[in-house]
């Protein structure tokens, strides 16, 4: 293949409203995919492209950074940039009426299935701004860091015996870094480390549950939770949320395990107050239920105090769930179970009888994250980003959104007959959103968009926001748009 670069053609509309670089992206997107670059030629330098095309150089490195991200471009270090061996990846079909998202409710049995719903690749391959909840923004992180980190586990002697708990270097610096940020007193002994919340739950219901047990989730809430404890042979029973979260005086009286995400209802947003914390911990002991406190996203808080985590009001009857998946990338795969060590001890049999772990190389490097104070200078950064972030949200929405005081996503309440009207809008002029049918166990009680607004470039999500804003602008007012 010749080392010199190709110059594909590429044309910027600077009259439109979708920013250069979402423009310069998709345009390689589309001659990667389509041949006009093929794996392995050089592109040309971002100087170079830039001078080309009459932009600043920054609209370029962000367009390479993000094909990067995708997989597209391949960086080889003094040499350039070049498409990516693999080749490209597969096109994708998307409906006209609402892409990658849920079709409306069906009207029972033989009703036609929904769309596939698009993955985040390919909404990125598409051009499209992708608002659905569950991403954190992954491309802000200390590169020197993460790679002294990765370098740092490479270094280590393999295990072949490695503790079903987690390394204890780890566990120790867990143990320090819930101290600090939630709280929480508890030492190593408290602390196994998982693959995220998924798994931990998973861990923790295939200890105490037996089958036919009944197990509380809310409702809505957290699909995933309800398909782990479903696994594991539990009777799931929906239990209602309000605006503040776990409504504790309708629980019924024979659950053996409730789930709950108190820091940040999942997906209403609410923050569970200190008085209803303490009903719910009341009932949890009057009938010897364990309260299962899933802190997803707890470490981004906006405008409010902390509140105190259930664990830490009662140790005995809580089990806390937690992960770095929101705070630097699901693909670091590191969670944490924390209970009383007699029940973290019957999990970490558990573990040993499933053949289940964490993998070595990917604790070691968290270890270092924490023991150097990286993990927590990145939090520092992304909390302000984030709220800069939800700030743009405010500025378009802010009348219509709940759960806006912390997390990585917002609620925007739609009337029932609204929502897929709505949905297919947006997504036909390029923002993808998820109503909350997703999040419901049965028919939806909640209507509306679960907005999330951590993976989106700002750009990006200040120009969906004026898109969402004259969409439900006109369902909301008959016709007037929102600010």
């Amino acid at each position: 293949m010749s080392c010199q670069p190709n110059d594909p053609p590429l044309r910027l509309d600077r009259s439109s409203t979708v920013p250069l670089t979402v423009q310069l992206s998709g345009g390689l997107r589309e001659a990667m995919s389509g041949g006009l670059l093929r794996p392995g030629e050089r592109l040309p330098s971002s100087r170079a492209l830039a001078a080309q095309l009459g932009v600043s150089r920054t609209v370029v490195t962000e367009a390479f950074q993000q094909l990067y991200a995708e997989g597209w471009l391949d960086g080889r270090h003094g040499s350039g940039t070049y498409v990516a061996e693999h080749g490209a990846l597969p096109s994708v079909s998307v409906p006209p009426n609402a892409p990658g998202t849920p079709a409306a409710p069906s009207d029972g049995p033989g009703a036609p299935a929904a769309e596939p719903r698009l993955s985040r690749a390919q909404a990125r391959r598409l051009g499209m701004v992708d608002l659905r909840p569950g991403a954190p923004w992954v491309r802000s992180h200390d590169e020197a860091a993460w790679r002294r980190a990765w370098r740092h586990a490479a270094s280590l002697p393999l295990d072949d015996d490695p503790d079903p708990r987690g390394l204890p270097r780890l566990r120790e610096a867990l143990a320090e870094h819930l101290r600090r940020t939630r709280g929480v007193r508890v030492g190593p002994e408290n602390v196994l480390v998982t693959r995220g919340t998924g798994n931990g739950l998973d861990l923790l219901a295939a200890t105490v549950l037996a089958r036919d047990d009944r197990a509380g989730i809310e409702e809505p809430g957290y699909q995933r939770a309800h398909d782990v404890l479903a696994s594991r042979g539990a009777e799931v029973v929906p239990c209602r949320v309000d605006h503040d979260g776990i409504v504790v005086d309708d629980l019924p009286f024979d659950l053996r395990l409730l789930y709950t995400t108190p820091a940040h209802q999942y997906p209403l947003g609410g923050r569970l107050p200190v008085p209803r914390r303490e009903r719910l911990l009341s009932w949890a002991r009057g009938r010897g239920a364990l309260v299962v406190e899933d802190d997803y996203d707890a470490e981004f808080r906006y405008d409010v105090a902390p509140l105190p985590a259930l664990y830490g009001m009662d140790p005995e009857r809580v089990v806390l769930l937690g992960t770095l998946s929101k705070t630097l990338s699901p693909d670091l795969g590191i969670g944490w179970l924390v209970a009383r060590p007699a029940l973290l001890e019957r999990v970490a049999e558990t573990r040993c009888r499933l053949s289940d772990r964490t993998g070595v190389p990917a604790q070691a490097a968290t270890a270092l994250l924490l023991e150097r104070g990286d993990l927590d200078r990145h939090l520092r950064r992304m909390r302000l980003e984030y709220a800069r972030r939800r700030r743009t949200l405010i500025e378009h929405l802010g009348p219509h959104l709940t759960g806006d005081t912390a997390g990585l996503h917002v609620m925007l309440p739609l009337p029932a007959e609204a929502v897929a009207r709505v949905v297919s809008e947006t997504a036909g002029r390029g923002v993808l959103v998820e109503d909350t049918s997703r999040a419901s166990h049965g028919e939806p009680t909640v209507h509306g968009l679960v907005l999330g607004y951590g993976a989106a470039h700002p750009a990006d999500l200040r120009r969906a926001c004026r898109i969402l804003a004259e969409v439900v602008g006109r369902e909301a007012d008959g016709g007037q748009e929102l600010r």
